[in-house]
């Protein structure tokens, strides 16, 4: 089963943000193995050229590390995953102050929407609860 990617930015660094989602929502813990080269080749449909330099990318940034003849396993640095979660909660909500600002939406009218959102598309209030 092959992965949709969005076309306007590079291939490795989507399967980066993915890989950072999952370690963020606990899916693959502190140590866990992740799939070998191949494996997340054919997972993702893509070369395995790609998900090396993911892999590399990532060992760089200290989100995960190499084992020689292991395999690449998360970090148990629990920091290093602490300061993965900030970033990625700073980055969501500076896309959403960014989007709601185009749309000339003031920071009041922004809080404001977050505390009545309750989850639903239709963006009842909470009152309901």
């Amino acid at each position: 089963m092959t992965e949709e990617f969005d076309t306007t930015k590079p291939i490795y660094i989507q399967i980066i943000e993915k890989i950072n989602k999952k370690i963020v929502r606990n899916e693959w813990k502190a140590g866990d193995k992740l799939p070998s080269v191949r494996e997340m080749a054919v997972q993702t449909g893509v070369n395995p050229n790609t998900i090396q330099r993911t892999y590399s990318e990532l060992e760089r940034m200290g989100i995960v590390e190499t084992r020689r003849g292991q395999g690449t396993f998360v970090t148990e640095n629990m920091e290093v995953i602490e300061q993965l979660r900030e970033q990625l909660k700073r980055d969501i909500v500076a896309d959403f102050v960014r989007n709601m600002t185009e749309l000339g939406f003031t920071l009041d009218d922004m809080i404001v929407s977050l505390k009545n959102y309750n989850g639903n598309e239709e963006g009842e209030s909470n009152d309901s609860i």
